[in-house]
């Protein structure tokens, strides 16, 4: 059976948090890059691409978009290094939301379904968050979209199409693919690509500040796991 859907997870605050390692390592890659303590960076991360944060943080330390550009790769590499480094502190520290699991899971075993990820991170970063929590064995990586791909969310959901068709020889189309994130930038990443959106208030953004903005279904958790999989499958709203 041809998957009907293809269901996008972000990662940080969706499926899981990574603990504090996951905002650490961005400071400790800006500061092998520049030579110099950087402190606390402040910069907000949820929502953005690695890409993003790592270049506003750069920039905090007083070089201009021009200066900090090309230190970029440089600062995602040191990133992706410290935190394949790391993984055994986010077993340790962080967590993943069962919830969304028992989510993934029923996706998993429905043929109609096809899962990835549609995320800020990096590959190579969403591997090691993933693997750390085994959830790496439910998703199909190889039509996922991340931040290495580009630095602009809103152009990843054709990525990860393009992918799809590359990889199993047809096409969807994007009112057949959803998005499930915790932050605006997820909805606005999928109303550009033509897609559908459910956010949860499982992040850093209250429900308060989710609702209305748009989404197909805007929730407290994923712990009404049938009635996400009606709204993906049929359109069949869950109950407010």
């Amino acid at each position: 059976m041809r998957p009907e859907r293809l269901v996008l997870w972000d990662i940080d605050g969706t499926l899981l948090t990574a603990g504090p390692v996951a905002r650490e390592v961005f400071g400790w890659a800006v500061e092998a890059v520049v030579g110099r303590d950087v402190g606390e960076h402040g910069v907000a991360m949820s929502g953005k691409t690695d890409p993003q944060i790592a270049l506003e943080i750069l920039e905090r330390t007083g070089l201009s978009e021009g200066e900090a550009r090309p230190l970029l790769p440089r600062a995602l590499a040191e990133m992706e290094r410290r935190l394949g480094a790391e993984s055994g502190r986010i077993r340790e520290q962080g967590r993943v939301f069962p919830d969304a699991v028992d989510l993934v899971n029923r996706f998993h075993d429905d043929a109609r379904v096809l899962q990835s990820v549609l995320t800020g991170n990096l590959m190579a970063t969403a591997r090691i968050k993933l693997g750390a929590f085994g959830l790496d064995r439910f998703l199909d990586l190889e039509v996922g979209a991340f931040g290495s791909d580009h630095h602009d969310r809103t152009e990843l959901v054709p990525v990860a199409l393009r992918r799809f068709e590359q990889r199993h020889g047809w096409r969807l189309g994007p009112g057949q693919v959803w998005v499930v994130g915790d932050t605006p930038r997820d909805l606005a990443c999928a109303t550009a690509g033509g897609a559908h959106c459910v956010l949860v208030a499982t992040g850093r953004i209250a429900m308060a500040d989710l609702t209305g903005i748009g989404a197909d279904a805007v929730l407290p958790d994923l712990s009404e796991a049938e009635a996400v999989v009606r709204l993906v499958m049929d359109g069949a709203r869950p109950p407010s």
